[in-house]
């Protein structure tokens, strides 16, 4: 691999690396990825984004490599940190673009943020549908409800009493091997009193465990209000902080990006 530079961003302790790549002269493969997202022999990072020329109706493409090497379809919070990254690039505090994913086109606004080094970006996240409808076969540690939803990626939401109380370490793997595809696992339960506000724990697919989650986020809130315990318009609590979700035709999230370094990585 040539020497390049990376930048580090994360979305509420989701992090990511960054890689500007709009001369399509870098190829960065999973091998690469999972070498520097490692946390201990790498830089470390849930994810590895790369950003290529667009065409097709996009500014701009992003490929992303989870902590694993595979590949994922879409990451809201991913998406804010590319979004973020672009904006330092061109030395600019607001911007707007529209972005290829291998979830389809996603329209993006970045703002500045509360503090140094942090942006306030927005995404039209698209509809959320239905995802794959099947029984699954392992103890559900006490949920009473559960939904599948698309978001671009998969996403398995789970209703519980306490999504603090549940070792998604053992459970986010085992549900997720219920699916060809693996997916995504989110335990939620609304917070009382908390005017729609939901509580919301996360696995993903490629990274386990993770401080917070935007597509999560978005599908927690998506199943919540189908269960009728939210409204259109939610704040999702996760371990790494608050996201805010609007729901709709298609769905927005909103939130922090924040830049945390630059990376230059040796050959």
């Amino acid at each position: 691999m040539v020497a390049v530079q990376l930048s580090k961003h994360h979305g509420l302790g989701n992090d990511f690396l960054v890689l500007i790549d709009l001369d399509d002269a870098i190829p960065i493969g999973a091998e690469a990825a999972r070498a520097l997202c490692d946390r201990r022999r790498g830089v470390g990072a849930d994810g590895l984004i790369r950003v290529s020329p667009g065409g097709d109706g996009a500014d701009v493409t992003m490929t992303l490599h989870n902590a694993d090497g595979s590949l994922a379809e879409m990451s809201g919070n991913g998406i804010r940190c590319m979004a973020q990254a672009l904006a330092r690039a061109r030395g600019v505090e607001v911007l707007q673009l529209v972005v290829a994913t291998g979830g389809g086109l996603r329209h993006v606004g970045v703002a500045p943020g509360r503090g140094a080094h942090i942006a306030w970006v927005e995404v039209d996240m698209g509809p959320a549908r239905p995802g794959p409808d099947r029984p699954l076969v392992v103890d559900l540690e006490g949920a009473t409800k559960w939904v599948t939803v698309d978001l671009g990626n998969p996403h398995l939401v789970l209703l519980v009493d306490d999504p603090a109380s549940v070792d998604l370490d053992v459970l986010g793997p085992r549900l997720s091997a219920q699916f060809d595809a693996g997916s995504n696992v989110e335990v939620v339960a609304p917070v009382p009193g908390g005017d729609d506000a939901l509580e919301l724990r996360v696995w993903e697919r490629g990274a386990g465990i993770t401080e917070a989650c935007g597509t999560g986020a978005a599908a927690g809130a998506s199943a919540a209000f189908g269960w009728g315990l939210v409204g259109e318009r939610v704040r999702v609590r996760m371990p790494g902080g608050e996201l805010h979700v609007n729901l709709g035709p298609t769905i927005t999230l909103a939130g922090p990006a924040t830049f945390v370094a630059d990376v230059d990585v040796p050959a």
